[in-house]
């Protein structure tokens, strides 16, 4: 199968819209329709429903496109292991939940690269979800992820604890008067949320909710809302600085986070040992210096 009409594929499914999939691809309309065509046609299944103004998966296009991100990059993995048989050199496929890329991966990434310069690497952010279906198509070979599923095929590991802080960019607010100005509610998760709500019962629907802590973050700073629980490394400049505060007496809230691998993979286990053990004293440092803040 062509990988470019796979590709074409997932940016329509994402875009939901034949225009501007033709200009993120740098293709004209006609050609990303004829490429939708040539797709369906070998499937022999109709991948999109479309009206004048509404463009949909249908339960067809939905079933496609779990495949699709998965082909692609396990096609991509191939490629970069392939060109690196010729010189020997090791790779490693990376993936990571959105947030938390944010929070520790990116930082320990880059420690990764100057450790091991010689270790071709491929990172990923990605849902849950995604993860795990590239994990099992073998597809990536460690992947971080806050509530990993309990499947047989896969090795859990928990890495450490990550520390949600309640911060306001107003100084001197009360727990009560954080919870009912502005505050914008992160989804970080279930058992974040069966905290939250041991931890504040009655409080008001928030002004908004974000599935990400980088966006709620953002909305702070753009002055779009008072406050949020954050996690600590994200905010510790910006409290620093004197742009956002802890509020006083709010709970800290932890999240611990896994690493996850194949039961099945079998080569560069000593490396991926290694490079948990590198997050893991990264989280640990940084939990260190929260505690020592809080």
């Amino acid at each position: 199968m062509d990988t470019e009409l796979l590709k074409t594929f997932l940016e329509v499914s994402r875009t939901r819209h034949f225009g501007r999939a033709a200009e993120n691809l740098f293709l004209t309309q006609s050609a990303i329709s004829a490429r939708i065509r040539q797709l369906e046609e070998s499937l022999g299944v109709a991948l999109f429903t479309r009206t004048r103004n509404d463009i949909q998966l249908t339960p067809a296009g939905v079933r496609m496109s779990r495949y699709a991100e998965s082909i692609l990059s396990t096609w991509n993995r191939a490629r970069q292991d392939a060109a690196l048989k010729a010189d020997d050199r090791e790779s490693l496929a990376i993936g990571g939940m959105f947030s938390l890329w944010d929070i520790v991966l990116q930082d320990w990434l880059g420690r990764v690269h100057t450790e091991h310069p010689a270790l071709a690497l491929l990172a990923e952010a990605g849902s849950q979800d995604v993860l795990v279906r590239k994990l099992l198509d073998g597809a990536i070979d460690l992947a971080f992820m806050w509530e990993p599923p309990q499947m047989t095929e896969l090795e859990l590991e928990e890495i450490g604890q990550i520390q949600l802080v309640l911060v306001s960019t107003r100084a001197g607010l009360s727990v009560e008067e954080s919870m009912r100005e502005g505050y914008i509610r992160v989804d970080w998760g279930t058992s974040f949320a069966i905290a939250h709500g041991r931890h504040f019962p009655d409080i008001q629907p928030p002004v908004m909710r974000v599935s990400h802590g980088r966006m709620a973050l953002a909305l702070l700073l753009q002055g779009q809302g008072t406050t949020a629980y954050i996690a600590e490394p994200m905010v510790q400049e910006y409290i620093a600085r004197g742009d956002l505060h802890r509020v006083a007496e709010a709970p800290v809230l932890d999240r611990a986070f896994h690493a996850v691998t194949p039961h099945a993979i079998v080569q560069r286990r000593a490396l991926i040992a290694e490079l948990i053990s590198l997050v893991r004293e990264m989280t640990d440092r940084q939990s260190a210096v929260s505690r020592a803040r809080g």
